[in-house]
């Protein structure tokens, strides 16, 4: 699955803020119930318009985008500019 079939940007929703893709519920919303020990299943409880296999694929293509070295590094670098 691509970051473009899990997450839609549309200044017509949410001012253009990130979405799951067929919701309005902010990307960001699953980061910050994580970052607060609440389980990815409560997050889904919460908000039942997200896709399990959105949250799932979404989760996994920030481990894999975190995993890599080189890619830290070329954030890292865009970000010192």
């Amino acid at each position: 699955m691509k970051i473009k079939d899990i997450i839609t940007i549309d200044p017509e929703t949410l001012g253009g803020t990130p979405v799951f893709t067929g919701t309005r519920v902010p990307v960001w919303s699953l980061f910050v119930h994580l970052e607060k020990g609440v389980s990815l299943e409560e997050f889904l409880d919460d908000f039942p318009t997200v896709k399990h296999e959105y949250a799932v694929a979404l989760l996994e293509i920030v481990q894999q985008t975190f995993s890599s070295e080189k890619t830290i590094r070329q954030l890292y670098e865009s970000a010192a500019c």
